[in-house]
């Protein structure tokens, strides 16, 4: 287990640039969503990298920051041998999946990347069955069930292809992690 000022590291400098990115938006009074994932288009390849830092409001982005850095913290404190690995598939492969699979729209935002990791969390402690990994799932399951309603197409502008796909991609990690029983988390 890694301490909690070293756990947050990696989600909070992600979250400071999402801030950033809204704030020199807010700033010179540009749209960047246009850099979010266009779903099988060369130009809509950017936004598997960008979609995640982009998003539509204050709101949007204020609803999404306390998740990640709860969720990535949490990632990086109780398995920090493969958190890296974790976090970047699913910010990365989850992009990846949207520009795939979802329907043409600007995908923006950082919810496939919480649900990614969300997942992860659920699945690896019911995959894994230790103490201490099912004990994570069950606070996880508790404090973000509710999320998973948000995988279906429910609400007009929100981009339930990306917390469907994120979901998936994080259960696809913890099933081909939790195969690994003798490495050390």
């Amino acid at each position: 287990m890694q301490s909690i000022s070293r756990s947050i590291i990696v989600p909070a400098r992600l979250i400071m640039v999402m801030w950033a990115v809204l704030l020199f938006e807010y700033t010179y009074r540009i749209d960047l969503a246009l850099f979010g994932i266009m779903p099988r288009t060369i130009r809509g390849m950017v936004g598997i990298v960008t979609s995640p830092l982009l998003h539509g409001s204050v709101r949007h982005l204020a609803s999404n920051t306390i998740p990640l850095l709860f969720l990535g913290t949490m990632l990086y404190m109780f398995y920090t041998k493969i958190a890296t690995r974790v976090f970047l598939q699913c910010y990365f492969l989850t992009g990846v999946l949207v520009w795939v699979f979802a329907r043409p729209a600007f995908h923006i935002g950082a919810s496939g990347l919480i649900y990614g990791l969300a997942s992860f969390l659920i699945f690896f402690g019911i995959f894994r069955q230790d103490f201490k990994s099912l004990l994570i799932s069950l606070l996880i399951m508790f404090i973000y069930g509710g999320l998973f309603y948000g995988v279906l197409p429910t609400l007009a502008g929100v981009s339930w292809e990306s917390h469907l796909l994120g979901g998936v991609v994080g259960f696809y990690n913890a099933v081909s992690t939790s195969k690994t029983r003798s490495v050390s988390y």
